[in-house]
């Protein structure tokens, strides 16, 4: 595995170590910060809080990497997107279980990859499609926890969330190449800013001085810190992978859920914990085992004689229009040579 591999593994897994108290410690702040206002704070603190990092850096960044008038419809995008995301998430949060709202997290994957696939066209591989199916069903289980025919509603919300975050994972996925400081810096202020001004839309009681200083330092470790990890290894392992990586939030998230609300664990719930491991290992099995797939083709340029060679033993090329013993080169895709056995 090369050095940036490793690298952006490291960062994705620190992003996801960084979110895990994200659910937890909301839903004990929910009691006195609002679901809007929670949102605003919670990004504000990541964008105040990287911000402050990005003025010990700027002045070494090159403006190539700062972002441009190219940037701004993906900007907009993950902005508008933040605002609506966490506020569906600090609803689902408050009228749901904390444990269940963490699991259902990993629906994240689901959106982030099928999004990538048919939007972005990244690749994505059996093995991912697989786990993508075990997710979704545990994220039904969950959904339908009661035994009932009737859908959770703060399910419903959460899954809202995720699908906007998905979205969302994208449209960064596509100025991941600039700033990461500045990226988290922008999207932290203007969406905290958009769901608070949502949040006096709606006449939520603003909370205590107390509340808004202890949401704007968990923002700033759970989302400013989080971002800026995910972003910097989404420029190595793209938007569907990094998703993967990520997964293991939701079930830090649980195991923190469990420790500080001592909330049962129902027969429905421990299944779809069973399902939702299964679908994440196959995934981060899927990244580490097969750590060459990637979303370009390398270009093999060769000279031979003759009109009939072999690449590899497993790729036979005829130029029906040469003669026997003619020299010429030619150009391959790698993966075309060797009948794409690098997984994608």
């Amino acid at each position: 595995m090369k050095k940036e591999n490793i690298k952006a593994i490291i960062y994705a897994v620190a992003a996801a170590l960084f979110y895990a108290v994200n659910v937890p410690c909301s839903k004990i702040l929910l009691k006195n910060v609002q679901s809007a206002y929670m949102a605003g704070f919670l990004y504000v603190g990541a964008g105040v809080g990287v911000g402050i990092m990005y003025l010990f850096y700027c002045r070494s960044e090159k403006p190539e990497e700062r972002l441009g008038k190219k940037d701004m419809p993906y900007t907009v995008g993950m902005v508008l997107l933040d605002v609506i995301a966490p506020i569906l998430l600090m609803i689902g949060v408050s009228i749901g279980t904390a444990a269940n709202a963490s699991l259902l997290g990993n629906f994240e994957i689901v959106a982030t990859t099928l999004i990538a696939l048919f939007f972005f066209k990244e690749a994505v591989s059996k093995r991912l499609w697989m786990a993508i199916g075990f997710i979704t069903l545990a994220s039904i289980i969950l959904s339908f926890g009661s035994g009932s025919a009737e859908f959770s509603l703060g399910s419903l919300f959460v899954i809202g969330a995720t699908v906007c975050w998905g979205l969302e994972n994208n449209c960064t996925r596509n100025i991941s190449g600039k700033s990461t400081y500045q990226i988290v810096t922008v999207k932290g202020i203007f969406s905290g800013v958009g769901s608070l001004t949502v949040a006096l839309f709606l006449g939520e009681e603003k909370p205590q001085f107390g509340y808004i200083a202890v949401t704007l330092f968990l923002g700033f470790v759970a989302y400013g810190l989080s971002i800026f990890a995910y972003i910097r290894a989404q420029k190595t392992l793209g938007a569907a992978r990094t998703s993967a990586y990520y997964a293991i939030a939701p079930f830090l998230g649980v195991f923190l859920s469990f420790v500080l609300f001592k909330e049962s664990l129902t027969l429905s719930y421990a299944a779809a914990l069973v399902v939702m491991l299964l679908g994440t290992g196959i995934i981060i099995y899927d990244t580490l085992v097969y750590s060459h797939s990637h979303e370009h083709q390398h270009v093999l340029t060769h000279t031979h004689s003759g009109a009939t060679h072999v690449h590899l033993i497993t790729h036979i090329h005829v130029h029906n229009h040469l003669i026997q013993n003619d020299i010429h080169s030619h150009t391959h895709s790698i993966c075309e040579l060797e009948k794409c056995l690098c997984d994608h």
